[in-house]
């Protein structure tokens, strides 16, 4: 290593930013020592000790001009900034949860790293050295990443992001480093001191460019003298008149050309230029056409060998001058070697890959070659300056328009040496050149261009005629050239001399074939009697257009295309050469056709086999003839090869066989091996036990579960007549969950799909009333009829609804039975209206309470006149919804969707003031927490009277039904006449109609047992005493909402 004062800063920076990187991974720590690093004037090899820098660039600077090298580099930039960003993650103590891999299939990878050359390269620096199929990663033993050796390579990553960034901005303090390495970038300077070509009029007549070298700096000439100020109305280089002016360059003035230079250097690219006093035109040098010899190029006056196209120097083209290389637009120059491009000479549109033109054989860069002027006729002057040529078509216009009389292709595309003079625009300042001397014979040139273009308007019209009358143009091309100059019309001596023709060209061919010895060709026409040549007309006429007209080469072509027809059909098993040309001659030439001919007879024995009424004898896979068989199997079952009918007789000769063939055809098109057919045609039902082929199992999406047709189909049968909707469920496992609406609606929409195949039609429509009525029910407006089973639509707003089918009338709000007394009051008003002053209620007492405050359906808001005592698990008889009684949360049949939730058996999420958790207090305890927020609670029975049996209604199961029956349970003193079970519910009725919160009354273990229920933190804090710990838990339960479903019927 290099003891210089470079090298000991940049190891004093790289150690001093690597530390700070590899602590905080942070790329805006060591941004400042970044810059410094990038700064330092080092060779590249000693700056960069992880990375190849020298050959990163190379290769992604393999460019051929300066536009895509900077594009290439803009990539680069882009894909180390990714790149650092990768080592900075690894780098952070807060690293990404999946650092360990990087995936080749992420669309910022894959535009950004992987599309620079060295990419991946960093990423291995980095320790992703594990190749997996969709990226890379990290070895299994590695458990972290080399904090220190990331960080260094981070670093590299970011200096030469830096200092690549600098070089597309023109900011690099020191870019000869890079001289070798990237020539297009470090040569701008030389690129902008290309010389000029001005060439004056006396120039111009001698041919003799004057050359004026661009200084590098404004104001010093390449001698390092001092450049002289000329006149103000001379340009500074070249002496010509000026037209703008540079107060960036001390006031200096510049024609057009050499401003356009001067100022595309990067240091003057910004100066502001004004208006002269004068605009001047500088006319361009002249280019001499090619020739056999060397010659000059235009712009290094470098002599270059006669088959050069390019400048061996400057690189630019055979026919390219200073002032038009000067003057092009940028924009014409494709901006991507693949993108087509238009010749500039013939305006062909070449493919992108092409460097010279398919047709002039012109370079991709070649201005427009000049076309002399033909001298002026006897005429007037100005006769003569109105004629120019077309240099497209070299059509000799004679007026001045702007556009050509032939081609119709703008005078403005064509060199300006053929423009007429009155369109051309004259240089002022400039002398005229002296006219030459009129040469004998513009006379017949005249009258050659005027013939040109009376014959090519003929063709054209020609053309458009035969195309409204369905003739192609090459047709008509060839009969222009058969009629030749008579004034026949083309299409005319088509449709009356071409069929003559044509069989001409096949007698001519028959006899040349019989000649050469052919295969049994005679020569007669294909009209004639006794025909044996075998030749059709729609082969003679492809031919003779082929040929363009020409009969002879027809001929040829003609014998050539039978003789490959006849081949391909010989090929093909073929021998009898007669039958095969009479069925190319019936076929037109047509191979297909043809084919389709020769194999009807051998065909018709098949043919006749199908057609007949006797039946098809069935495939025994142990005949003899295995051949045969696997024919038939080809024809019948359409199996994709011969392989597989094999593997189907095979199948069936294997001993115990129990599948039919067409279950083992159908197994064989699904997979060729012999395991996984096996595996599919021996599958058990759960159901009947039976085995079936996969193809005669059916299964729901809803889970893995198959089941045979007829299970399948016999249960949904018996689901749809007997059952309710939500019990059309997997007869295997019970799936889906039939408590998740978003399951259900999906699961509804596939099994409408699958069982319109499988049930009988009355059964389908039944389905689908059952599928109506399910989706009803979901609308706000249904309401259940509280006297009857039935439900409907309620569209008015009214609070008395009569129900459709029992005429019965009850509550909209509360579902209780109208009666007169609850007009004009509110639910709540009329039940304590009934409480107060009906005898029959307070007769009922508490029992009455709990009937009315009794079980509503969640899902359905159908209402039960039943007790929440005994099981809380409740099923809706209506709507099959199960849930919680005392809170009317779900009951879940598999994992939830709660977090941290993994139970997967039946269970349901309970709040803290459920009955499901409160039954379990003792009476005595409910009502300190009632007295506690002064609620007041009975203890005797509402008509005095104490009975032996609690008699409220409870929903049992009995039977596997489910029964509505009295509860019979022993009745205590001081529980209101209730046994203890309902007498507990009564009291939580009453907490939740309060909205107590139990969590007061917890003792220590039932206060941790809630905190943990509800995720709460329970661990202890240092030095927390007995007390204060379990006010803390308190504190913090307490701020948990109670039970949003709980109900809390006053």
């Amino acid at each position: 290593m290099s003891s210089s004062p470079a090298s000991v800063q940049m190891e004093e920076v790289r150690r001093r930013s690597q530390s700070l990187l590899s602590s905080s991974g942070s790329a805006q720590d060591v941004k400042e020592e970044v810059q410094t690093m990038a700064s330092v004037l080092l060779p590249l090899s000693e700056k960069y000790r992880h990375l190849g820098v020298e050959a990163m660039l190379r290769e992604n600077a393999a460019c051929r001009n300066t536009q895509e090298v900077l594009e290439s580099l803009s990539r680069l930039v882009k894909a180390l900034s990714i790149l650092e960003k990768y080592g900075c993650n690894l780098t952070s103590p807060a690293r990404p949860r999946y650092w360990r891999s990087v995936k080749h299939n992420n669309p910022v990878f894959r535009t950004t790293v992987d599309a620079v050359k060295g990419g991946r390269t960093v990423l291995f620096l980095y320790g992703y050295t594990n190749q997996q199929i969709d990226g890379l990663s990290f070895p299994d033993d590695v458990t972290e990443p080399d904090a220190a050796k990331v960080a260094s390579v981070t670093l590299e990553v970011m200096t030469l992001r830096t200092e690549v960034d600098m070089l597309v901005k023109r900011t690099h303090p020191h870019p000869e480093n890079f001289r070798d390495i990237i020539p297009f970038i470090t040569q701008q300077d030389e690129l902008v001191s290309d010389v000029v070509v001005v060439a004056h009029e006396e120039e111009q007549l001698a041919d003799a460019p004057q050359v004026l070298s661009l200084p590098p700096k404004p104001g010093v000439i390449p001698g390092g003298e001092p450049l002289k100020p000329s006149t103000a109305s001379d340009c500074n280089l070249c002496g010509a008149a000026s037209s703008l002016v540079c107060p960036s360059c001390d006031d200096q003035t510049f024609c057009d050309v050499c401003d356009a230079f001067f100022h595309r250097h990067p240091s003057r690219a910004n100066h502001r230029r004004d208006q002269g006093l004068s605009r001047a035109f500088v006319t361009a040098a002249k280019t001499s056409s090619p020739s056999l010899s060397p010659w000059e190029c235009a712009h290094c006056t470098t002599v270059n060998e006669m088959r050069a196209v390019l400048c061996a120097t400057c690189e630019r083209p055979r026919l390219a001058t200073a002032a038009s290389a000067a003057q092009e637009n940028p924009t014409s120059v494709p901006t991507s070697p693949n993108t087509e491009w238009q010749c500039k000479s013939c305006t062909v549109v070449n493919q992108g890959s092409s460097i010279l033109c398919e047709v002039c054989e012109r370079p991709r860069l070649a201005t427009r070659p000049s076309v002399a002027s033909l001298p002026p006729g006897p005429g007037s002057t100005s006769a003569s300056a109105a004629k120019w040529m077309c240099q497209f078509c070299t059509y000799m216009n004679t007026n001045p328009t702007a556009v050509c009389e032939m081609c119709n292709l703008s005078c403005k595309d064509s060199a300006g040496d053929s423009l007429p003079l009155s369109l051309q625009q004259n240089p002022s300042g400039t002398k005229e050149q002296p006219r030459t001397q009129p040469r004998p014979g513009g006379d017949v040139e005249a009258k050659r261009q005027k013939m040109m273009r009376e014959d090519g308007l003929r063709l054209v019209q020609q053309i458009r005629e035969a195309e409204q009358r369905g003739v192609s143009a090459e047709e008509v091309y060839a009969a222009i050239g058969m009629c030749g100059g008579s004034s026949t019309d083309p299409c005319d001596w088509l449709t009356s001399e071409l069929p003559h023709l044509l069989d001409e060209i096949c007698a001519m061919a028959a006899s040349v074939q019989a000649e050469r010895g052919g295969e049994g060709a005679e020569p007669s026409g294909p009209g004639v009697a006794g025909d044996g040549a075998k030749l059709s007309r729609a082969e003679a006429k492809l031919a003779w257009l082929s040929a363009g007209g020409d009969t002879d080469r027809a001929v040829r072509q003609l014998l050539r295309d039978r003789q490959v027809k006849m081949k391909e059909l010989h090929s093909l098993g073929f021998r009898d050469a007669l039958r095969c040309e009479e069925a190319l001659r019936l076929s037109g030439g047509e191979v297909k056709g043809a084919l389709s001919l020769l194999q009807r007879p051998l065909l018709e024995p098949f043919h006749q086999r199908i057609w007949t009424d006797q039946p098809e004898p069935p495939i025994d896979p142990k005949h003899p003839d295995k051949q045969r068989m696997c024919r038939r199997l080809l024809a019948l079952y359409d199996l994709p090869s011969w392989g597989r009918c094999e593997l189907v007789l095979a199948l069936l000769q294997e001993p115990d066989v129990t599948y039919s063939l067409e279950d083992v055809v159908q197994a064989v098109k699904e997979s060729h091996d012999k395991d996984f057919i096996r595996r599919l045609l021996v599958n058990e039902c759960p159901i009947c036990l039976s085995i079936f082929p996969r193809s005669k199992m059916q299964s729901l999406t809803s889970c893995q579960c198959s089941v045979c047709h007829e299970c399948f189909g016999l249960h949904f049968t018996i689901a749809v007549r007997d059952k309710h909707i939500r019990d059309m469920v997997c007869p295997v496992c019970g799936e889906p969950d039939i408590n998740d609406p978003e399951q259900l609606d999906s699961y509804f929409s596939t099994l409408d799909i699958q069982l319109r195949n499988c049930l009988e039609m009355d059964v389908y429509d039944l389905f689908h009333k059952k599928l109506t009525e399910h989706a009803l029910m979901k609308d706000p407006k249904f309401l259940w009829c509280c006297h009857c089973t039935s439900g409907f639509i309620n569209d008015g707003d009214q609070m008395k609804v009569t129900c459709p089918s029992c005429r019965k009338s009850f509550c909209a709000q509360c579902k209780k039975p109208w009666e007169p007394q609850h007009q004009d009051l509110s639910c709540e008003q009329f039940q304590q209206w009934k409480r107060d002053n009906d005898p029959e209620y307070q007769r009922q007492g508490l029992a009455g309470f709990l009937r009315d405050n009794g079980i509503t359906c969640p899902s359905c808001r159908f209402q039960y006149a039943l007790t929440k005592g005994g099981c809380m698990h409740f099923s809706c008889s209506q709507c099959r919804y199960q849930f919680c009684s005392g809170c009317n949360n779900p009951y879940h049949k598999t994992v939830c969707k709660a977090a941290q939730c993994s139970y997967t058996g039946l269970h349901a999420h309970h709040p803290r003031d459920c009955l499901f958790y409160l039954r379990d207090w003792e009476p005595p305890r409910l009502q300190a927490l009632l007295q506690r927020s002064g609620v007041e609670f009975n203890t005797e029975p509402s008509n005095g009277t104490q009975s032996d049996a609690c008699c409220l209604m409870e929903q049992k199961d009995e039977a596997g039904q489910q029964i509505d029956s009295p509860c019979g349970l022993q009745t205590q003193p001081g529980q209101a006449g209730l046994c203890e079970k309902h007498y507990r519910e009564y009291l939580v009725s009453l907490i939740n109609a309060h909205s107590l919160d139990p969590a007061p009354l917890y003792d220590a273990q039932e206060l941790i047992r809630a905190c943990e229920r509800y995720q709460v933190d329970t661990q202890r804090g240092e030095n927390e005493d007995d007390a204060a710990y379990p006010a803390r838990l308190l504190k913090k339960l307490m701020e948990v909402p109670l039970g949003e479903k709980v109900p809390r019927n006053k």
